[in-house]
Formats: structure tokens, C-alpha cells, sequence
């Protein structure tokens, strides 16, 4: 007579609890991947948003000296941009700074600063 053998009670669990050590390791990890995949595309967003801004400035024929802030919708966020403009120590250039943060939170996410060819009118 031939005996069937299979697994025993011991090897199953001991088989669950590898597995599930093993889905919680990829649970973790992809909860670690997915929030930062968000943080990444929120800085990407504000670079943008703040590169905008500069390109717009730069356009302008002559940018208002002082500090401006303003909000933004862009990818369905808001996003509260503050520049401040001042003259250089050359007099020939003004200096752009730009934060670059989401509505209701106080971090800014990107900060940005370049100077400017002033113009003459």
C-alpha cells in the first residue's frame, strides 16, 4: 500500500509566516516608493512654477522692485509663489528671489534666485 505524503501543519504555517514577512517588506517598500514619487513630483511642479515666474520677469521691460505674493493653479494644486525684487550691487541688475510653496502648508518646496538685466525706459 502506498502512503501519500504531503506537507505537515508545521510547514504550512511556517510557509505563511515566510510569506507574509515577505508581503509586508514589499507593502513597506512600496508605500516608501509612492511617497516619495509624491514629494518628487511636488518639488518638480514648484522648479517649474518658479522657472515660469523668472521667464516671465525676465520678459518684462521693468520688473516692480519690492516683494510680491501671489497664487497659482497649476496641475490641479495651488501653489503660493513670493518674489522679492531688489536692486544689486551693480546697479545694472536686480535680484529675483522666488519660494515656491503649496497653499496651506508653511514648507517651502523650492526656492529660486537669479539676477536680472535692469532696464532703462
Amino acid at each position: 500500500m502506498k502512503t501519500e505524503r504531503g506537507f505537515t501543519l508545521l510547514e504550512v504555517m511556517i510557509a505563511l509566516a515566510i510569506f507574509a514577512t515577505l508581503a509586508a517588506a514589499v507593502l513597506s517598500a512600496s508605500q516608501y516608493v509612492l511617497k516619495q514619487g509624491a514629494g518628487l513630483e511636488e518639488r518638480l511642479f514648484a522648479s517649474w512654477l518658479a522657472d515660469n515666474q523668472l521667464s516671465e520677469l525676465s520678459l518684462q521691460h521693468n520688473p516692480s522692485i519690492g516683494r510680491q505674493q501671489f497664487v497659482v493653479a497649476f496641475a490641479q494644486r495651488d501653489w503660493a509663489l513670493s518674489q522679492v525684487i531688489r536692486t544689486a550691487e551693480d546697479p545694472r541688475l536686480l535680484e529675483v528671489e522666488i519660494s515656491v510653496r503649496p497653499v496651506g502648508s508653511d514648507q517651502i518646496v523650492n526656492q529660486s534666485q537669479r539676477w536680472l538685466q535692469a532696464r532703462d525706459e
